[in-house]
């Protein structure tokens, strides 16, 4: 068994940090004995180390990381149902099995998450209108209990503990393995759409006009104000047919790890006029109102992976990704309501995306509803900062929406259970799961998911 190791570890935000004994797990040996031999002590099963605030993060306890346990168990191309490890990352799955013509049901903005941090946030993409999230698309999952038991779960069977493991954020137990059906393709390009859209309404518009197309998703100037609120660029996507090629993009061809955001860590990039000038010409640079072409899987669906921690161009400071989504309304006036609060905060976003979420979603602290999600990126410069996202907390919550758990670093526990009205029902079913209170992070302490170990 691998020996533990102190280490400072942080969310992608790199706000959050703790400090955690890490046990690199190299096989399932290690997490049973983890789990049935470590004393009174709190454990969390940790992958690749997306999630931007505290949800994999645990001090005072040991944190398992995973990525080693990532071998592929079985695989039927008839049907496309591939048996993995929880550390079997999307980046080697797209990497092997797309060339045999298979793509993941679902991804998110980036390839380096392992399938079980997947489930653990009931990851959602481009395709939720069409496909729903990652838990739509699983079977047969593998869970390790704090008693040592090891049990299976779906939506069929134990059905209770699966969809408190969907979007649980690993609090319900450690996944081992799981099954996912993945998505025959017919090459690696996609067919692709880009429309300039002037204000949220234009945006609206085209996306109602491409709810056929599987792919979907906007970026936003949430600097716009006045008529131009909301005005960015919609795209659509669509996988090509056979014979289809498509561009990579120049970052893409370089060695990982050549570009990389540790370059640029300085937060003096980041200010009003860098943010202002950013967001202008994203929307200037498609030269044509309408544009239509092909290009590679990669630039489509992950593009900020062309940059190695692409995180650090933030600076030491670290920031936030504020991701929300408020209910379907014929005015959307909650939505206009919201980035009008966060245009003129003088708090400002530098990337931001925006998608209609389809109908499908799943019960717990699953993240996905009906309605329009949109995530933005805050450089953290203090306090004004934090105030601003209580402000939106209080507006969403208002709205029947809710906060991306998997994104949060600072959610407090009574808009939480506003947003999340299921909570107490997960919580009965989590503490079945786990009556030793052993499965724990620093999200789970902040929103009193988990208590404390029994003596």
């Amino acid at each position: 068994m691998s020996t533990l190791a102190r280490q400072t570890l942080e969310g992608w935000g790199r706000y959050s940090r703790v400090e955690s004994d890490v046990l690199r797990s190299e096989s399932r040996r290690d997490l049973i004995a983890a789990v049935t031999s470590n004393g009174n002590h709190p454990v969390l099963a940790r992958g690749l180390g997306r999630a931007y605030g505290d949800a994999a993060l645990l001090s005072g306890g040991v944190t398992l990381l995973m990525e080693r346990l990532d071998r592929i168990l079985e695989f039927d191309p008839e049907t496309g149902w591939l048996k993995c490890e929880a550390g079997f990352s999307l980046d080697d799955l797209v990497r092997i099995f797309l060339p045999r013509g298979f793509f993941p049901p679902v991804v998110p903005g980036t390839r380096f998450v392992t399938l079980g941090g997947a489930l653990a946030s009931d990851v959602h993409g481009k395709n939720h209108h069409i496909s729903g999230s990652w838990a739509s698309h699983v079977r047969n999952v593998e869970l390790l209990k704090s008693t040592g038991e090891i049990v299976f779960c779906d939506a069929e069977n134990n059905s209770e503990l699966f969809w408190a493991t969907a979007g649980g954020q690993g609090l319900t137990g450690i996944i081992l393995s799981m099954e996912v059906r993945l998505l025959p393709v017919e090459s690696d390009a996609m067919d692709v759409t880009s429309t300039r859209v002037r204000d949220l309404e234009e945006f609206l518009g085209a996306s109602a006009a491409h709810q056929e197309w599987p792919y979907s998703v906007g970026w936003i100037d949430g600097l716009a104000r006045g008529k131009s609120m909301g005005r960015g660029n919609f795209i659509a996507g669509k996988h090509a047919p056979a014979g289809s090629s498509g561009k990579a993009g120049i970052l893409s061809k370089l060695p990982r790890g050549l570009v990389s955001g540790k370059f640029l860590e300085s937060n003096l990039l980041l200010n009003g006029l860098s943010a202002r000038m950013f967001n202008a010409a994203y929307y200037r640079k498609q030269f044509t109102k309408r544009s239509r072409g092909t290009t590679s899987v990669y630039p489509f669906f992950f593009p900020l992976d062309a940059v190695d921690r692409w995180n650090r161009m933030y600076g030491k400071r670290g920031f936030f990704q504020y991701q929300f989504v408020v209910p379907p309304d014929p005015q959307h006036l909650a939505l206009k309501q919201l980035l009008k609060t966060i245009s003129e905060s003088g708090t400002l976003p530098f990337l931001g995306v925006i998608k209609e979420f389809g109908t499908e979603s799943h019960s717990g602290l699953s993240f996905p509803r009906p309605g329009v999600t949109v995530a933005l990126d805050f450089a953290n410069t203090g306090q004004n900062t934090l105030d601003l996202f209580t402000r939106l907390d209080d507006m969403v919550a208002d709205a029947g929406g809710r906060v991306y758990l998997s994104k949060d670093a600072r959610l407090g526990v009574e808009d939480f259970r506003r947003m999340y009205p299921e909570w107490e029902e997960w919580k009965r079913v989590r503490d079945e799961a786990d009556p030793l209170n052993m499965f724990q992070s620093e999200l789970g302490r902040r929103l009193g998911l988990v208590g404390e170990m029994p003596t």
